[in-house]
C-alpha cells in the first residue's frame, strides 16, 4: 500500500494519474468526502459522496480505517475499499490528507507513505488560484493549512518536490518501483 499526501493543491492527484499511467498494475482506491463533487467528477469513481449523517453513521459502523476533516469537509479510506484490492494482491494508492496518513501510519505501519511537497509556498498559491476552483477567501485557508502540513514533512519516510512533474513522477515511481521489488 502506497500513502502519498501533500497539502492541497501540490499537485497529487496530476502525480498519481502519472504513476498510475507508468506502473498500471497499481489501482487508486476511491477515498469517500463529503465535499460537493466537482465539475466532472463521478461518485465512485472520483470520490464516493456522502451527506454528513451518512459519513457519521459509516464512522460509527467502524468503516473507514482512517477519516479526517479538512478544511470544513470530510475525508475518509473505506476498509472495503482496501480490503477488496489487497485480498487479490493488488497494490493500492491512497491520495489523503496528513491526519489520515497519521492514521493509517499506526494501524498499518507497512504502508509506504510519501509527502508530495511544493518547490515554494508562492508556487502553491499560484496553482491553488489557478484551480478556479475555490473562492480567496477558500485558498486562503488552504495555505494556511499547508503551512502546517509543511511541518509534517519530517514524519514520511519519502519526499518528492513536485517543482518538474516530469521529475516528479520519475521519482514518485522510483519510490514505487523500489518498494514494490523489496516486498
Amino acid at each position: 500500500m502506497f500513502v502519498i499526501t501533500g497539502p492541497s493543491g501540490v499537485g497529487k492527484g496530476t502525480l498519481i494519474r502519472r504513476l498510475l499511467e507508468r506502473i498500471p498494475e497499481l489501482e487508486l482506491s476511491v477515498s469517500v468526502t463529503t465535499r460537493r463533487p466537482r465539475a466532472g467528477e463521478t461518485d465512485g469513481v472520483d470520490y464516493h459522496f456522502l451527506s454528513d449523517p451518512e459519513f457519521d453513521h459509516r464512522v460509527e459502523a467502524g468503516d473507514f480505517v482512517e477519516h479526517a476533516s479538512y478544511s470544513g469537509r470530510r475525508y475518509g479510506t473505506l476498509r472495503s475499499e482496501l480490503e477488496q484490492r489487497t485480498r487479490s494482491g493488488v497494490p493500492v494508492v491512497l491520495e489523503i490528507e496528513i491526519q489520515g496518513a497519521r492514521q493509517v501510519a499506526e494501524a498499518m505501519p507497512e504502508a509506504v507513505r510519501i509527502f508530495i511537497a511544493p518547490p515554494s509556498e508562492a508556487a502553491l498559491r499560484s496553482r491553488l488560484e489557478g484551480r478556479a476552483t475555490d473562492a480567496p477567501d477558500q485558498v486562503e485557508a488552504r495555505l494556511a493549512t499547508a503551512r502546517r502540513e509543511l511541518e509534517a514533512q519530517a514524519e514520511f519516510p519519502h519526499v518528492v518536490v513536485n517543482d518538474d512533474l516530469d521529475d516528479a513522477v520519475d521519482a514518485l515511481s522510483e519510490i514505487v518501483r523500489t518498494a514494490t521489488l523489496e516486498r
